[in-house]
C-alpha cells in the first residue's frame, strides 16, 4: 500500500523546527567567529610595541566591540 502522508500542518511545524535549529547553530557560528576576533584583537592590542600604537588601539577597541556584540548575541538568544 501506499505510505502514510505525513499531514501538511506536521510538515510544516518539522520544517520551522528545523529551520530554528539551524538559525541557533548560525548564529552559535557567528557568536564562535567573534570569540575567535575578539582573542586576536586583545592579543594584537596587548602585543606592545612590536605592533603600531594605531592599530593597538583599533584593536582593543575591536576587542571591546566584539565582546559587545558576543553578549547582545546572548541575550537575545536567552528570550527565545
Amino acid at each position: 500500500g501506499e505510505p502514510a502522508r505525513e499531514v501538511l500542518s506536521d510538515r510544516i511545524k518539522r520544517l520551522q523546527a528545523e529551520a530554528k535549529g539551524l538559525a541557533r547553530e548560525h548564529v552559535q557560528a557567528l557568536e564562535d567567529a567573534l570569540l575567535v576576533i575578539e582573542r586576536m584583537a586583545a592579543e594584537i592590542a596587548d602585543g606592545g610595541d612590536a605592533y603600531p600604537v594605531g592599530v593597538r588601539e583599533m584593536s582593543r577597541r575591536l576587542a571591546e566591540d566584539c565582546e559587545a556584540r558576543i553578549q547582545g548575541l546572548e541575550a537575545l538568544i536567552s528570550r527565545r
